[in-house]
């Protein structure tokens, strides 16, 4: 071990911070370590890095380091929050940055830890937001756009004293109301609802999900077009036929039920009907 690590780790064994039996928060959110906390992260810091990557020291001084700066990157991850993404991911992103700057820095350079860290941890929180928020993929221009126009949607609303319009927008931005409403409405990419998810409310307790209220496919509204089209056809048929084929296919009345309802024969509403649909099949395939 070096002049340097045996100094380090002098320091370490006699730090009250290290030898603390709990796990503990020592820097309240949004702050680096304290003057005297700082300095044992400083000797930790240097040990650290002479420590060889064998050493059993290397885990329980890494997680101390980690445990010291973790406000850091909670300060960090809140200036990211209401941005649809929960504050407890951003400040787990966050802490992958922090590990990241422990296992990095290099005390060697000069630099303090917290000038090598932040950029660190505000580049994982940036890449967490660029390749995982949105759901959907939204073009890099409106994903701007929409921040943009976040932006001066505050200063508008004091300029004005009321909420800004689409033109106001537009206006300030320099872009066309269309790119606008465009942008305003690219954000409802940002997080997609699966149709799996469980519905809220009173339904939450039945297990129903989201795709349960999903209409299928309308076998009405598709026949409304072949409707429309036998319509004028069946009004050329004689009144009896076109009465049968109202009751066969809108009512779903079987041929019995016909039959006594006219007063006929089933074979014979069988007959009329045969004759009824050989005509409209022959009119439908008359070439416009």
């Amino acid at each position: 071990m070096s002049p340097r690590a045996r100094a380090c780790t002098a320091v370490w064994q006699g730090d009250p911070l290290m030898t603390a039996p709990t796990i503990r928060r020592t820097a309240p959110i949004g702050r680096a370590p304290g003057k005297e906390a700082e300095t044992a992260a400083a000797s930790l810091l240097t040990l650290l890095a002479d420590l060889p990557p064998e050493s059993p020291d290397r885990p329980r001084i890494r997680a101390r380091l980690i445990e010291l700066y973790f406000p850091l990157a909670e300060y960090l991850a809140r200036r990211f929050r209401n941005r649809g993404e929960p504050l407890d991911d951003l400040t787990q992103v966050a802490g992958v940055g922090l590990i990241k700057s422990v296992d990095g820095y290099d005390p060697s350079r000069g630099a303090a830890f917290t000038s090598y860290a932040i950029p660190m941890i505000v580049g994982e929180l940036k890449r967490h937001f660029r390749d995982k928020g949105w759901d959907v993929r939204v073009p890099r221009r409106l994903q701007e756009l929409r921040l943009e126009l976040g932006k001066v949607s505050g200063d508008l609303a004091q300029e004005l004293g009321r909420s800004p319009t689409v033109a106001d927008l537009a206006t300030r931005v320099g872009v066309s109301e269309e790119e606008v409403i465009e942008g305003l409405e690219s954000g409802h990419a940002y997080r997609a609802l699966s149709i799996n998810a469980p519905l809220g409310g009173i339904a939450e307790d039945t297990g129903a999900e989201l795709a349960d209220l999903l209409g299928g496919a309308d076998r009405e509204l598709e026949a409304v077009d072949d409707r429309e089209s036998l319509r004028p056809l069946i009004a050329r048929l004689p009144e009896r036929e076109q009465r049968i084929i109202a009751m066969r296919f809108f009512g779903n009345l079987t041929q019995t039920q016909i039959a006594e309802r006219l007063g006929i024969s089933q074979m014979h509403v069988s007959r009329l009907l045969a004759h009824a649909l050989t005509f409209l099949r022959g009119e439908l395939a008359e070439p416009f």
